[in-house]
Protein backbone atom coordinates (compact mmCIF):
# COMPACT_ATOMS: atom_id res chain seq x y z
CA UNK A 1 0.00 0.00 0.00
CA UNK A 2 3.24 2.41 0.62
CA UNK A 3 3.56 3.23 -3.08
CA UNK A 4 -0.14 3.97 -3.58
CA UNK A 5 -0.71 5.70 -0.60
CA UNK A 6 1.98 8.07 -2.19
CA UNK A 7 0.12 8.57 -5.21
CA UNK A 8 -2.38 10.02 -2.84
CA UNK A 9 -0.41 12.60 -0.74
CA UNK A 10 -2.01 15.17 -3.07
CA UNK A 11 -5.16 15.07 -1.28
CA UNK A 12 -3.09 17.08 1.18
CA UNK A 13 -3.09 20.91 1.00
CA UNK A 14 0.04 22.66 0.39
CA UNK A 15 0.77 24.74 3.39
CA UNK A 16 1.27 27.29 1.54
CA UNK A 17 -1.63 27.49 -0.12
CA UNK A 18 -4.15 26.31 3.07
CA UNK A 19 -6.48 28.50 4.87
CA UNK A 20 -5.60 29.07 8.56
CA UNK A 21 -8.07 30.13 11.37
CA UNK A 22 -6.78 33.29 11.80
CA UNK A 23 -8.93 33.81 8.01
CA UNK A 24 -11.83 33.48 9.58
CA UNK A 25 -11.61 35.24 12.55
CA UNK A 26 -11.25 39.30 13.56
CA UNK A 27 -7.90 40.63 13.47
CA UNK A 28 -6.46 41.69 17.04
CA UNK A 29 -3.44 43.61 15.12
CA UNK A 30 -6.09 45.89 13.47
CA UNK A 31 -6.88 49.69 15.15
CA UNK A 32 -10.84 48.43 14.21
CA UNK A 33 -10.45 44.99 16.10
CA UNK A 34 -13.38 45.84 18.48
CA UNK A 35 -15.60 47.15 15.96
CA UNK A 36 -14.65 43.14 14.22
CA UNK A 37 -15.23 41.87 17.57
CA UNK A 38 -18.12 43.23 17.90
CA UNK A 39 -20.00 42.44 14.61
CA UNK A 40 -18.51 38.72 15.19
CA UNK A 41 -20.30 38.22 18.52
CA UNK A 42 -23.44 40.45 16.90
CA UNK A 43 -24.24 37.61 14.32
CA UNK A 44 -23.91 34.30 16.82
CA UNK A 45 -26.58 36.40 19.13
CA UNK A 46 -28.73 34.75 17.66
CA UNK A 47 -27.52 31.04 17.61
CA UNK A 48 -30.20 28.59 19.93
CA UNK A 49 -28.74 26.81 22.94
CA UNK A 50 -29.34 23.12 20.97
CA UNK A 51 -26.96 24.25 17.99
CA UNK A 52 -24.36 26.02 20.27
CA UNK A 53 -24.32 22.63 22.03
CA UNK A 54 -23.95 20.41 18.86
CA UNK A 55 -21.36 22.99 18.22
CA UNK A 56 -19.67 22.71 21.37
CA UNK A 57 -19.94 18.81 21.05
CA UNK A 58 -18.19 18.77 17.46
CA UNK A 59 -15.52 20.85 18.59
CA UNK A 60 -14.64 18.86 21.47
CA UNK A 61 -14.56 15.52 19.13
CA UNK A 62 -12.07 17.54 16.76
CA UNK A 63 -9.57 18.51 19.97
CA UNK A 64 -9.54 14.93 20.67
CA UNK A 65 -7.16 14.95 17.54
CA UNK A 66 -3.78 13.44 19.83
CA UNK A 67 -5.73 10.30 20.95
CA UNK A 68 -6.95 10.04 16.95
CA UNK A 69 -3.48 10.40 15.28
CA UNK A 70 -2.04 7.80 18.44
CA UNK A 71 -4.84 5.04 16.78
CA UNK A 72 -3.69 5.71 13.32
CA UNK A 73 0.02 5.36 13.54
CA UNK A 74 -1.00 1.88 14.14
CA UNK A 75 -1.39 2.13 11.07
CA UNK A 76 1.36 4.41 9.38
CA UNK A 77 3.96 2.96 12.07
CA UNK A 78 5.78 6.05 12.34
CA UNK A 79 8.11 5.03 15.60
CA UNK A 80 10.84 7.05 14.92
CA UNK A 81 8.24 9.82 14.67
CA UNK A 82 9.56 11.18 11.24
CA UNK A 83 10.19 8.68 8.84
CA UNK A 84 9.94 9.82 5.39
CA UNK A 85 7.80 6.49 4.36
CA UNK A 86 4.50 7.85 2.37
CA UNK A 87 2.12 6.17 5.09
CA UNK A 88 4.05 8.13 8.22
CA UNK A 89 3.74 11.67 5.69
CA UNK A 90 0.40 10.96 5.05
CA UNK A 91 -0.70 10.29 8.93
CA UNK A 92 1.62 13.55 9.94
CA UNK A 93 -0.13 15.67 7.28
CA UNK A 94 -3.74 14.49 8.40
CA UNK A 95 -2.63 15.84 12.07
CA UNK A 96 -1.81 18.97 10.63
CA UNK A 97 -4.36 19.50 8.36
CA UNK A 98 -7.05 18.62 11.29
CA UNK A 99 -5.31 20.51 14.07
CA UNK A 100 -6.54 23.68 12.49
CA UNK A 101 -10.17 22.56 12.99
CA UNK A 102 -10.22 22.07 16.68
CA UNK A 103 -8.01 25.45 16.95
CA UNK A 104 -10.95 27.64 14.84
CA UNK A 105 -13.62 25.95 16.50
CA UNK A 106 -12.18 27.32 19.39
CA UNK A 107 -11.39 30.30 18.73
CA UNK A 108 -15.13 30.90 17.41
CA UNK A 109 -16.53 29.85 20.71
CA UNK A 110 -14.33 31.86 22.81
CA UNK A 111 -14.84 35.58 20.54
CA UNK A 112 -18.34 35.14 20.52
CA UNK A 113 -18.55 34.46 24.47
CA UNK A 114 -21.74 32.43 24.27
CA UNK A 115 -20.47 29.19 26.34
CA UNK A 116 -18.73 28.65 29.42
CA UNK A 117 -15.10 28.11 28.14
CA UNK A 118 -13.55 26.87 31.11
CA UNK A 119 -16.60 23.44 31.22
CA UNK A 120 -15.65 22.99 27.42
CA UNK A 121 -11.99 22.71 28.30
CA UNK A 122 -12.33 20.53 31.00
CA UNK A 123 -14.67 18.53 28.82
CA UNK A 124 -12.01 18.32 26.42
CA UNK A 125 -9.53 17.63 29.22
CA UNK A 126 -11.19 14.80 30.35
CA UNK A 127 -11.83 13.28 26.78
CA UNK A 128 -8.03 13.45 25.86
CA UNK A 129 -7.34 11.54 29.35
CA UNK A 130 -9.75 8.76 28.98
CA UNK A 131 -8.68 8.21 25.42
CA UNK A 132 -9.94 6.52 23.11
CA UNK A 133 -10.39 2.95 21.08
CA UNK A 134 -11.92 2.78 17.55
CA UNK A 135 -12.04 -1.42 18.42
CA UNK A 136 -9.33 -1.56 14.81
CA UNK A 137 -6.39 -3.09 16.56
CA UNK A 138 -4.98 -4.80 15.57
CA UNK A 139 -6.41 -5.63 11.90
CA UNK A 140 -5.50 -1.81 9.69
CA UNK A 141 -7.94 -3.04 7.26
CA UNK A 142 -10.39 -2.19 9.71
CA UNK A 143 -8.42 1.12 10.51
CA UNK A 144 -9.31 1.73 6.83
CA UNK A 145 -13.00 1.40 7.28
CA UNK A 146 -13.69 3.03 10.58
CA UNK A 147 -11.25 6.20 9.18
CA UNK A 148 -13.33 6.13 5.96
CA UNK A 149 -16.61 6.19 8.06
CA UNK A 150 -15.97 8.72 10.42
CA UNK A 151 -14.45 11.09 7.94
CA UNK A 152 -17.75 10.78 6.34
CA UNK A 153 -19.70 11.19 9.26
CA UNK A 154 -17.74 14.54 10.15
CA UNK A 155 -18.28 16.03 6.82
CA UNK A 156 -22.02 15.49 7.01
CA UNK A 157 -22.09 16.69 10.90
CA UNK A 158 -20.13 20.19 9.96
CA UNK A 159 -22.02 20.48 6.92
CA UNK A 160 -25.48 20.57 8.56
CA UNK A 161 -24.69 22.88 11.10
CA UNK A 162 -23.06 25.36 8.60
CA UNK A 163 -26.64 25.11 6.98
CA UNK A 164 -28.41 25.50 9.97
CA UNK A 165 -26.03 28.36 11.21
CA UNK A 166 -26.63 30.14 8.02
CA UNK A 167 -30.08 30.31 8.01
CA UNK A 168 -29.90 31.85 11.69
CA UNK A 169 -27.67 34.73 10.03
CA UNK A 170 -24.16 33.74 10.99
CA UNK A 171 -22.56 33.75 7.88
CA UNK A 172 -19.19 33.59 9.73
CA UNK A 173 -19.87 30.30 11.20
CA UNK A 174 -21.34 29.30 8.08
CA UNK A 175 -18.11 29.61 6.28
CA UNK A 176 -15.76 27.76 8.72
CA UNK A 177 -18.40 24.81 8.85
CA UNK A 178 -18.51 24.39 5.32
CA UNK A 179 -14.51 24.94 5.40
CA UNK A 180 -13.69 22.12 7.77
CA UNK A 181 -16.02 20.18 5.70
CA UNK A 182 -14.37 20.64 2.95
CA UNK A 183 -11.32 19.30 4.34
CA UNK A 184 -13.13 16.15 5.96
CA UNK A 185 -14.31 15.01 2.07
CA UNK A 186 -11.05 15.13 1.10
CA UNK A 187 -9.79 12.96 3.94
CA UNK A 188 -12.26 10.75 3.45
CA UNK A 189 -11.44 10.16 -0.11
CA UNK A 190 -8.16 9.28 1.06
CA UNK A 191 -9.12 6.55 3.35
CA UNK A 192 -12.22 5.58 0.82
CA UNK A 193 -9.64 4.93 -1.78
CA UNK A 194 -6.95 3.01 0.25
CA UNK A 195 -9.91 0.60 1.13
CA UNK A 196 -11.07 0.41 -2.34
CA UNK A 197 -7.56 -1.00 -3.16
CA UNK A 198 -7.94 -3.31 -0.18
CA UNK A 199 -11.24 -4.81 -1.74
CA UNK A 200 -9.56 -4.76 -5.21
CA UNK A 201 -6.52 -6.91 -3.80
CA UNK A 202 -8.11 -9.25 -0.64
CA UNK A 203 -11.96 -9.12 -1.22
CA UNK A 204 -12.44 -11.42 1.49
CA UNK A 205 -10.11 -9.80 3.56
CA UNK A 206 -11.67 -6.52 3.48
CA UNK A 207 -15.10 -7.72 3.33
CA UNK A 208 -14.48 -9.77 6.80
CA UNK A 209 -12.94 -6.27 8.07
CA UNK A 210 -15.90 -4.23 6.97
CA UNK A 211 -18.62 -6.30 8.52
CA UNK A 212 -16.30 -6.72 12.02
CA UNK A 213 -17.19 -2.90 11.97
CA UNK A 214 -19.94 -2.16 11.06
CA UNK A 215 -21.64 -5.44 13.15
CA UNK A 216 -21.36 -3.25 16.28
CA UNK A 217 -22.54 0.75 16.08
CA UNK A 218 -19.52 2.51 15.09
CA UNK A 219 -17.34 3.47 18.03
CA UNK A 220 -17.61 7.78 17.82
CA UNK A 221 -14.57 9.34 18.61
CA UNK A 222 -16.33 11.47 21.44
CA UNK A 223 -18.37 8.95 23.54
CA UNK A 224 -15.58 9.02 26.32
CA UNK A 225 -16.62 12.45 26.79
CA UNK A 226 -17.46 13.81 30.55
CA UNK A 227 -17.76 17.75 31.46
CA UNK A 228 -16.99 16.16 35.44
CA UNK A 229 -20.76 16.44 36.21
CA UNK A 230 -22.79 14.38 33.63
CA UNK A 231 -21.72 10.96 33.07
CA UNK A 232 -23.99 10.17 30.11
CA UNK A 233 -22.63 13.69 28.81
CA UNK A 234 -21.75 12.24 24.69
CA UNK A 235 -25.58 10.75 25.09
CA UNK A 236 -27.29 13.76 25.83
CA UNK A 237 -24.84 15.70 23.09
CA UNK A 238 -26.15 13.02 20.60
CA UNK A 239 -29.92 13.07 21.06
CA UNK A 240 -29.50 16.93 20.42
CA UNK A 241 -27.57 16.00 17.36
CA UNK A 242 -30.44 13.47 16.43
CA UNK A 243 -33.18 15.99 17.10
CA UNK A 244 -31.52 19.04 15.02
CA UNK A 245 -30.94 17.31 12.01
CA UNK A 246 -27.59 17.77 12.63
CA UNK A 247 -26.42 13.99 12.59
CA UNK A 248 -28.79 10.95 12.72
CA UNK A 249 -30.11 7.18 12.19
CA UNK A 250 -30.69 8.14 8.71
CA UNK A 251 -27.28 10.16 8.18
CA UNK A 252 -25.64 6.40 9.81
CA UNK A 253 -27.50 4.32 7.47
CA UNK A 254 -26.67 6.50 4.45
CA UNK A 255 -22.90 6.47 5.29
CA UNK A 256 -23.18 2.59 5.50
CA UNK A 257 -24.69 2.83 2.01
CA UNK A 258 -22.42 4.99 0.10
CA UNK A 259 -19.27 3.08 1.70
CA UNK A 260 -21.19 -0.29 0.34
CA UNK A 261 -21.83 0.98 -3.21
CA UNK A 262 -18.37 2.70 -3.09
CA UNK A 263 -16.65 -0.51 -2.58
CA UNK A 264 -19.20 -2.59 -4.99
CA UNK A 265 -19.92 -4.90 -1.75
CA UNK A 266 -22.32 -6.64 -3.84
CA UNK A 267 -20.21 -6.91 -7.18
CA UNK A 268 -17.34 -8.82 -5.21
CA UNK A 269 -16.35 -12.57 -5.77
CA UNK A 270 -16.16 -13.88 -2.52
CA UNK A 271 -16.39 -17.31 -1.01
CA UNK A 272 -17.32 -18.46 2.96
CA UNK A 273 -17.81 -16.33 5.65
CA UNK A 274 -16.31 -13.07 3.72
CA UNK A 275 -19.91 -14.27 1.50
CA UNK A 276 -22.23 -14.17 4.34
CA UNK A 277 -20.49 -10.71 5.72
CA UNK A 278 -21.77 -9.57 1.71
CA UNK A 279 -24.91 -10.71 2.83
CA UNK A 280 -24.86 -8.87 5.72
CA UNK A 281 -23.50 -5.74 5.03
CA UNK A 282 -25.99 -5.60 1.82
CA UNK A 283 -28.92 -5.07 4.22
CA UNK A 284 -27.39 -2.70 6.63
CA UNK A 285 -28.42 0.11 5.59
CA UNK A 286 -31.70 -0.72 4.82
CA UNK A 287 -32.29 -2.11 8.14
CA UNK A 288 -30.82 0.94 10.17
CA UNK A 289 -33.24 3.22 7.74
CA UNK A 290 -36.36 0.76 9.20
CA UNK A 291 -35.34 1.62 12.35
CA UNK A 292 -34.90 5.27 11.93
CA UNK A 293 -38.37 6.40 12.28
CA UNK A 294 -38.66 4.62 15.50
CA UNK A 295 -35.85 6.25 17.33
CA UNK A 296 -36.77 9.54 15.78
CA UNK A 297 -39.93 9.61 17.86
CA UNK A 298 -38.09 8.13 20.67
CA UNK A 299 -35.45 10.79 20.80
CA UNK A 300 -38.31 13.53 21.02
CA UNK A 301 -39.96 11.83 24.25
CA UNK A 302 -36.07 12.50 25.69
CA UNK A 303 -36.37 15.26 28.48
CA UNK A 304 -34.44 18.32 28.56
CA UNK A 305 -31.12 17.79 29.36
CA UNK A 306 -28.93 20.69 31.37
CA UNK A 307 -25.38 21.40 29.82
CA UNK A 308 -22.34 22.85 31.48
CA UNK A 309 -21.42 24.30 28.20
CA UNK A 310 -24.29 26.66 28.02
CA UNK A 311 -24.17 27.73 32.20
CA UNK A 312 -26.36 24.88 32.97
CA UNK A 313 -28.72 26.12 30.70
CA UNK A 314 -31.36 23.02 29.63
CA UNK A 315 -32.00 21.85 26.07
CA UNK A 316 -35.18 19.64 25.45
Amino acid sequence: MQSYVGENLGLLAPIEKAWQPTDFLPDMAREDWREQVEGFRTLACGLPDDLLVVLVGDMVTEEALPSYSVSLNTIASDLEGDSPLPWAKWLRGWTAEENRHGDLLNAYLRFTGRVDMRAVEVTVQHLLANGFNPKAYPDPYNGLVYTSFQERATKISHGNVGRLVAAQGDSNLAKICQRIAGDESRHEAFYTRMMQRVMETDPNGGMLAFRSVIRGLIAMPGRMMYDGKDPDLFDHFAVVAQRTGVYTVRDYASIIDHLVKTWDVAGRSVSGAAAKAQEFLCRQAERYNAYADEITAHVKTRPPVAFSWIQGREVG
